[in-house]
C-alpha cells in the first residue's frame, strides 16, 4: 500500500526487510574488522561484498543511478575518510593510522533493502574532539528513531536528531556542523523511498508516522561547518572546510505496537533503553 508515495508494508514484509537486514548487519561486521592501517578502501568493500554474495544477497549501492552508458555508483559501499561525508568510492586509497573512515552499505535480499552506516577510526583517534564527532552522531541517530514512534511525526524524529546534535555541541564544548541538504529517507521495495527524512525540523509538524512504514535514519555531523561541496567524480561530498564529519545510518520499522531496529542484531534493545524505549522483535 502507499500513501503520498510512502510504501506500507504487512508485518511479513517487515520481517523479510528484517532478513535482508540481518545480511547487512554482519556484512557490515566484516568490513569494520577490515579496517585498519596499511588496508585500502576497496580491502573493506572487498570484505563487504563477500559477505553479501555469500547470503544470496545483492548490493543496491553498486550500479545505483545507472543510465545508458553511465554505469552509476562503481562499488559496494561508500567510503567516506576524513572530509569525507558521504558516497565516497572506494579504491587504492590507503587507510592511515587516526584516519576517520564511514562505511555505508546495503542490500536487497527477496527484493527487500536495507541501508546503514558507520563510523570508524583507522586505528587509535587521534584526538579526543573526534571520539567526540563519532558519539555525538550515533546518539543523534538513536535520539532520532527513539522518536520514531507509532502515531508521532516525522517532526519529531528530526527535531531530535537535531536537538540531540546541539546538546552534545554543548556538553563537549563545541559547535557540530549539521550537514543539510542530505538526509534520511523512506526504504522497501527501493533503497530511496518517500519520505525524505530532514536532519533537522520541528516537533508535531509532516507525515504521521504508521505502522508498515520503514524508515532510514542517518545524521551527519561534522568538527566544523556544515557546508558541502561534491567533488568532480560526481559522488563524493566533502565539508568545504575540510573539516571532518561522521555518519551512521539504521533502518527501523514502524510497527503496531513500536519500533524495530532492523539493521540492529538486537533490534535497538541496548542502544534504544536510555531513551526509555524497548523494541518490537520481528526476528
Amino acid at each position: 500500500m502507499a500513501d503520498r508515495g510512502i510504501q506500507y508494508k504487512t508485518l511479513g514484509e517487515l520481517q523479510a526487510m528484517r532478513a535482508s537486514a540481518l545480511v547487512l548487519v554482519r556484512a557490515i561486521a566484516a568490513g569494520r574488522s577490515a579496517v585498519v592501517p596499511g588496508a585500502t578502501t576497496a580491502d573493506v568493500d572487498a570484505a563487504v561484498a563477500a559477505v553479501i554474495a555469500d547470503a544470496g544477497a545483492t548490493s543496491n549501492f553498486l550500479h545505483y543511478g545507472a543510465h545508458g552508458a553511465d554505469r552509476g555508483f562503481p562499488a559496494t559501499i561508500c567510503a567516506s575518510v576524513n572530509e569525507e561525508v558521504v558516497h565516497g568510492i572506494p579504491g587504492p586509497r590507503v587507510l592511515l593510522e587516526g584516519d576517520l573512515l564511514s562505511i555505508d552499505a546495503g542490500c536487497i535480499l527477496d527484493g527487500w533493502h536495507s541501508d546503514s552506516a558507520i563510523t570508524v577510526h583507522v586505528g587509535e583517534p587521534s584526538n579526543m574532539a573526534e571520539v567526540d564527532l563519532i558519539n555525538a552522531t550515533s546518539l543523534a541517530m538513536w535520539a532520532g528513531i527513539a522518536a520514531a514512534k507509532p502515531g508521532g511525526r516525522l517532526g519529531d524524529v528530526s527535531w531530535a536528531i537535531e536537538t540531540a546534535g546541539d546538546k552534545s555541541g554543548a556538553q563537549d564544548g563545541r559547535r557540530y556542523g549539521s550537514v543539510s541538504g542530505y538526509g534520511g529517507h523512506g526504504i522497501g521495495t527501493a533503497m530511496h523511498m518517500e519520505p525524505f527524512i530532514p536532519n533537522t525540523g520541528k516537533r508535531g509538524k509532516g507525515q504521521r508516522l504508521a505502522f508498515g512504514m520503514a524508515l532510514a535514519i542517518e545524521p551527519m555531523l561534522t568538527l566544523g561547518r556544515p557546508a558541502t561541496r561534491e567533488l568532480d567524480d560526481g559522488w563524493t561530498v566533502v565539508t568545504k572546510d575540510g573539516a571532518r564529519a561522521a555518519h551512521y545510518e539504521h533502518s527501523v520499522a514502524i510497527c503496531e505496537d513500536g519500533i524495530s531496529v532492523l539493521t540492529a542484531l538486537d533490534a535497538g534493545i541496548a542502544e534504544l533503553a536510555p531513551f526509555g524505549v524497548t523494541p518490537v522483535s520481528l526476528d
